[in-house]
């Protein structure tokens, strides 16, 4: 196969699995009740279902670069699509609880191997002159999914069972199945590494503790004084890591990278602008369902100018980096995200439609164009030895701060609340309106991590020039 037509198909092939991964991931919480109600069980119970899908992702990620290295990038891929799609086959002929719960851990495992090994992918096969088109065109799935999967959770929930939620994966698996097979390179590490076994259990334990946490924390399932000696285990647990991959010949996440400037801005910032970010999936839909009393239908097309603008994003985001750089957007765009997060706080009963479907479009765009810049800059000096290294350190830090974010949303807007009950619509929608406020100013302060960059950092994929 030539080159020319890897580059062609590659994106689609990986965009694919990401966007069957993404839409699973915020489909499944609309079933919930529905699935309670088949299987004779509490929904509370089912939270299991979306905490261990959440504890799987984040423990295997740190082995997909591995992996990748020791069994090259196609087969890893595929395999990981394969398990995926049998698991989700799986969830769908579940008939009790901790089948299902089973299903999803294995899901989890076959999720984590896609997005990291794709993406390292992509990084070997373009010249950083093409990386950022190529991740251009990979992200929107990432940004379409989550926007899409309650939407399109409710009609297969309202029109057919909560089992074809899972089977929808199905024929979206083999389509990806069939083009990695065609289209995907098959790279294999130049250093066959021993897996870091020890740098597993500390790290994969702390970061599923932390995770768990972070799942469970405000339901009121844990008392205070567990949730601080808990935390303070998972803290323990990855400073001894950190400690741990100072002296291993070869550690399973390679810290030393953050010593790269680009490297080290792209994963500290893009961890603190997504605290501000991650909660708008999950505040959103309260604010249109129970503070404005639209039905789920109506909330889940008021997400929709936000995909559309991100789709629209990828044919300015080359030129806008390219004539700016990646410093003075970076600034700029995270003040704009922060302004529009902000902008939610005016919505209320009375505004106008079209007023909020502006607002929508403006945080689809500028979002995207965030992360498509995040995304790409965090490669701009790695070398290529580096790339699947990289790859999960990036993946990794960016599952935990979808996690924190998430809880970080729903906290604040638990605190402004009180103990005022969530039936009470007005003293909701003002929890949202300063919940929105408050997430408004944290993101327009995350924008000072971008300062440290420097006005030429990232030409090499803006311009194509050198580092």
């Amino acid at each position: 196969m030539t080159r020319s037509r890897t580059k062609t198909y590659l994106p689609w092939v990986v965009a694919t699995a990401l966007f069957m991964e993404q839409l699973d991931s915020t489909i499944v919480n609309t079933a919930i009740p529905s699935m309670a109600a088949s299987l004779q069980v509490t929904p509370l119970s089912l939270k299991a279902v979306v905490t261990s899908y959440i504890l799987s992702l984040a423990v295997s990620i740190p082995v997909s670069g591995w992996m990748a290295d020791r069994y090259g990038t196609r087969r890893v891929f595929m395999t990981a699509v394969a398990i995926f799609t049998f698991a989700s086959v799986l969830c769908g002929l579940s008939v009790n609880s901790p089948m299902l719960v089973a299903a999803r851990l294995l899901q989890g495992f076959g999720a984590a191997m896609m997005m990291p090994v794709g993406r390292i992918t992509i990084i070997r096969t373009f010249p950083k002159a093409e990386l950022l088109s190529a991740m251009n065109f990979v992200i929107i799935p990432a940004l379409i999914g989550p926007l899409l999967g309650p939407t399109v959770g409710g009609l297969i929930v309202h029109w057919m069972s909560w089992r074809e939620i899972f089977f929808v994966n199905v024929p979206v698996g083999l389509a990806a199945i069939y083009l990695a097979h065609r289209f995907m390179p098959d790279y294999i590490g130049e250093e066959q590494r021993p897996l870091d076994l020890i740098g597993l259990v500390l790290f994969g334990t702390g970061i599923a503790l932390l995770s768990w946490l972070l799942e469970i924390f405000g339901e009121h399932k844990i008392d205070l004084t567990s949730a601080a000696v808990l935390l303070l285990i998972a803290c323990s647990l990855l400073a001894a890591y950190v400690w741990h991959a100072k002296d291993a010949p070869h550690p399973l996440l390679r810290l030393v990278l953050f010593r790269i400037r680009t490297f080290r801005v792209s994963v500290s910032g893009g961890f603190l602008t997504r605290l501000g970010v991650g909660g708008l999936p999950f505040l959103l839909p309260l604010l249109y369902q129970l503070g404005l009393g639209l039905p789920a239908w109506q909330s889940g097309l008021l997400m929709m100018p936000s995909a559309a603008a991100a789709m629209g994003m990828k044919f300015i985001a080359s030129r806008l980096l390219g004539k700016f750089g990646y410093r003075q957007v970076l600034i700029v765009n995270t003040v704009l995200i922060g302004l529009t997060i902000g902008l939610y706080s005016f919505v209320q009963q009375g505004t106008p439609i079209y007023a909020i479907v502006m607002i929508s479009l403006c945080l689809g765009f500028f979002n995207s164009l965030q992360f498509s810049s995040m995304n790409s800059i965090a490669y701009a000096d790695v070398d290529k030895a580096d790339s699947s290294m990289a790859s999960t350190i990036a993946s990794s830090m960016q599952q935990l701060s979808m996690s924190f974010g998430l809880a970080c949303g729903s906290l604040i807007t638990g605190w402004y609340l009180a103990d005022l009950p969530q039936s009470n619509r007005v003293a909701l929608t003002g929890a949202l309106h300063h919940a929105f406020l408050t997430l408004a100013v944290m993101t327009i302060l995350s924008s000072l991590t971008f300062w440290t960059l420097r006005k030429e950092d990232g030409e090499s994929i803006s311009k194509g020039v050198a580092a």
